[in-house]
């Protein structure tokens, strides 16, 4: 018999935390080494498509979603600025399953973390170095602390303090919008449907509303463009009243839920060109750490949640030796399948601010994208990470 892998993870987003539940129910011997003093996520919202819940089903924690999220359904649909309608927004894969919820991070986070064992997750630990050999991988801390492992994941974010072991340092690209986002009390907007994700769209700029927490929230999101480029953070202050003159005029149901607003938050938004490599021996990226994609297919967890599930599916056939072949492994199944969608992301964000003489055109191009929302839901990574482990002991 052969000792299960012993994994280290570096960071304790969703993606890592998605990863580490994986790896566990493979039998994988799992870490995560987290910066902040504690595990916990700031309001906002996250949607999940089924793309990403048939791997919560897989390790059991399809209840929790249902428990804990959203789901959205038929009505939910794409508006020109002033209320007009556009097209219905596709919210099921082609055989009509629908597990589009939206989550309130922090609930996704907690119950992530919920599910591992105590003492897996390790706060207070900022990833400062990285050095392997032949046979073990280490992380060294700040706070002077290191751990050694079979494998290191690096699932810390855009900026990851890991990714240049892996690739030459890079900039991450900034899209030229910020995104204001925040939460609005349904008892606040008692008439605000609780079963639809619904998008407005004008020139330059666009409106996002869907609910969170069993619908008792609403999550809003408006993304305006600006000349000024910000840290990315999901936590600078945003001005509400700034907000609500960005979409003056618009249509009244925007006046009405931001006339709600008392605190906003501003997140600039960027992304990086796909890295052509994400591995290097024993140590690999995974979600934002190795794709961050801007927001406009909704894609950035349910993409990290795809890399977990392959990650984990490959690991289990390995051991010690061959480790370092399923990491490049794990990296050939993913890196084209998230290349295209942070292209896709890119392109929908134009079709989203209407950068189109002819919004005409522009409409029939947000309706025709049901299909390649088909083509994205439908995707499960896991017969194909099968396969690749199965070549791997083959």
């Amino acid at each position: 018999m052969r000792s299960p892998l012993n994994v280290v993870i570096v960071g304790g987003g969703i993606g890592g935390l998605f990863a580490a539940n994986a790896l566990k129910a493979q039998g994988l011997q799992v870490a995560i080494y987290e910066q902040a003093p504690a595990i916990g996520e700031v309001g906002a919202g996250v949607f999940l498509t089924p793309n990403s819940v048939r791997h919560l089903q897989r390790i059991g924690l399809e209840p929790a979603v249902e428990k804990w999220g959203a789901r959205v359904g038929h009505g939910s649909h794409y508006f020109r600025h002033d209320g007009a309608p556009i097209a219905p927004v596709q919210v099921t894969d082609s055989a009509g399953w629908n597990a589009t919820f939206g989550m309130h991070r922090a609930d996704l986070v907690e119950m992530l973390a919920g599910a591992l064992p105590p003492g897996t997750v390790h706060p207070g630990h900022r990833a400062t170095g990285f050095d392997q050999d032949g046979k073990l991988a280490r992380v060294s801390f700040a706070n002077g602390a290191s751990a050694e492992a079979d494998i290191v994941i690096a699932a810390d974010g855009i900026h990851s303090e890991l990714r240049p072991y892996v690739f030459a340092a890079s900039q991450p690209v900034f899209s030229g919008s910020v995104a204001y986002r925040g939460l609005v009390a349904h008892e606040r907007v008692p008439d605000w449907p609780t079963d639809r994700w619904q998008m407005w769209l004008g020139k330059g700029r666009h409106f996002l509303a869907f609910p969170v927490r069993a619908g008792k929230l609403i999550n809003y999101v408006g993304f305006v463009p600006t000349d000024e480029e910000m840290k990315e953070s999901w936590t600078a202050p945003g001005d509400p009243e700034v907000l609500r003159q960005a979409f003056a005029g618009w249509d009244p149901r925007i006046h009405q839920l931001l006339g709600e607003v008392r605190t906003t938050f501003r997140w600039a938004l960027y992304d990086r060109e796909p890295l052509p490599v994400w591995t290097k021996q024993r140590l690999s990226l995974l979600g934002d750490a190795a794709h961050p994609m801007l927001p406009h297919l909704g894609q950035g967890a349910n993409q990290s949640i795809e890399d977990g599930i392959a990650l984990a599916t490959i690991l289990a056939r390995a051991d010690a030796t061959t480790a370092p072949s399923a990491l490049l492994a794990y990296e050939q199944l993913r890196r084209e399948r998230v290349a295209q969608v942070q292209r896709g992301a890119r392109e929908n964000g134009l079709r989203y601010d209407s950068a189109y003489s002819d919004l005409g055109v522009r409409d029939a191009e947000i309706t025709a994208h049901a299909a390649f929302r088909k083509r994205l839901y439908d995707h499960d990574v896991v017969p194909d990470a099968q396969a690749a482990a199965a070549a791997l002991v083959g």
